[in-house]
């Protein structure tokens, strides 16, 4: 199989539990999709206040949710599909209570009330089902999930943060190719 080839497979994988799990055994240091919290810290602050339930969906082993907690959020839910990086990140974060850490598919959320979150943060994990096998099925379903679990007037965080991520990073990635121009 060439190199295309494989990373298109691998990229279809996305989706999957086990491919996630395989990562991060693999690969256990921190890594934040497109930006750090530091970045996007003015944003967030924007539109989600301190005090507020927030859940961040497919967070993996990031560094975003430690960077809110100690800028002062409270309550930090984090889900991921991956039992391999849940585990490291409730070992690596038992003592900050602010943070809690669940194994859970974000197609299929059913451990929590409706609407127990003011808001909800993604930053990639709808790239990634929109990669995968039954791309349209799976990203309807992880929506359909962040609506009934999200205070609707903030619903659209996850979208926004989402969107301003890939444009920061598409200028960013512009601006260096014009660099070696």
């Amino acid at each position: 199989m060439g190199t295309t080839a494989a990373a298109a497979a691998a990229t279809q994988a996305y989706g999957e539990p086990w491919y996630w799990d395989r990562r991060y055994e693999t690969d256990s240091g921190a890594f934040d999709w497109y930006q750090k919290y530091s970045a996007l810290a003015p944003l967030v602050n924007l539109y989600v206040p301190r005090e507020d339930r927030v859940l961040v969906v497919g967070c993996g082993n990031s560094e975003f949710s430690e960077g809110m907690v100690d800028d002062g959020y409270e309550d930090v839910v984090n889900i991921d599909i991956s039992s391999v990086v849940i585990e490291a990140m409730q070992k690596k974060y038992s003592n900050r209570p602010q943070l809690k850490y669940m194994k859970m598919d974000v197609r299929e959320m059913s451990g929590f009330d409706s609407h127990s979150f003011n808001a909800v943060i993604d930053k990639g994990t709808l790239d990634s089902l929109l990669c995968g096998h039954n791309s349209r099925q799976n990203a309807a379903k992880m929506l359909e999930e962040v609506g009934r679990y999200a205070e609707l007037s903030k619903q659209i965080l996850s979208t926004v943060l989402l969107v301003f991520s890939v444009f920061l990073d598409f200028f960013t990635i512009i601006e260096a190719v014009d660099d070696k121009l």
